[in-house]
């Protein structure tokens, strides 16, 4: 094994990997990021109102639309993101023009991660202090003033972890979009590892992947206890490593999106 590492053939490897690095990472980059902009666009409202909406809630919306919403909510969510994937490509030829590229992941993979966002939203906002929010009703704020000035501020530091959750998820999800046309570091992965058996060039693209997860859980888990303004200096440390464990946690949960 150590011989072949050393071979002719896998030097061949690394060398074309190394050529093919920047434009893979600026690929997997730019479709994750614009993929968890717009996910969150549609997914923040909605996990919003699925608190808010609910009975009891800041603004309590009809029964049967709040069925409806987490009906469909669940529905998405419970479909497999490469069928998922398959079922987006019409899509993605009636907005892009195509079906394969770095710009045609990104259609899929928003209608994969929304649902999933606004569960993470939902989650999040759930943790607020109900005392806190019934001290807002009592001075007199109006719904959208809750929601912007006591729900959302008092949840920032749960909503930026579970931002860096779906970061790394659609991240992972990205790379399997390799399989029928994508980009990036996960299509080099399957088609040149997978396809062609390059194990070395397979090798590299995985531990860039890897990389690249690491550096978004820990800038997104920094950021969020940074924001928590609860936390002293002293327990920071804590708090870090108890957001690493809980952005593991999500990861590992059953179902993931």
């Amino acid at each position: 094994m150590l011989d072949f590492f050393n071979s002719p053939e896998a030097q061949e490897q690394f060398s074309l990997f190394l050529e093919l690095l920047p434009g893979d990472v600026w690929d997997t980059v730019y479709s994750t990021a614009l993929a968890t902009l717009f996910a969150y666009v549609v997914g923040l409202p909605l996990g919003i109102l699925l608190v808010t909406g609910e009975a009891g809630g800041v603004r309590p919306l009809p029964r049967w639309f709040m069925a409806a919403l987490n009906f469909v909510i669940n529905i998405l969510r419970s479909v497999p993101f490469l069928i998922l994937m398959i079922l987006a490509i019409p899509l993605s030829r009636l907005i892009l023009g195509t079906s394969v590229g770095t710009a045609a992941m990104i259609p899929p993979l928003v209608i994969a991660a929304f649902p999933f966002v606004a569960r993470m939203v939902e989650s999040s906002l759930r943790e607020v202090d109900r005392g806190v929010l019934e001290a807002a009703t009592a001075m007199g704020a109006s719904p959208l003033q809750i929601v912007w000035k006591v729900l959302l501020p008092e949840a920032r530091p749960s909503l930026l972890t579970g931002a860096t959750t779906v970061t790394i998820t659609i991240l992972g999800y990205g790379a399997m979009a390799g399989f029928i046309g994508g980009t990036g570091l996960g299509a080099t992965a399957i088609n040149y590892g997978y396809y062609r058996t390059q194990i070395v060039l397979e090798y590299c693209a995985v531990i860039a992947l890897v990389i690249l997860v690491q550096i978004v859980q820990t800038a997104g888990t920094r950021t969020a206890v940074g924001s928590d303004k609860r936390l002293t200096k002293k327990s920071r440390r804590r708090g870090l490593r108890d957001a690493n464990r809980q952005v593991n946690r999500d990861r590992r949960s059953p179902g993931g999106m």
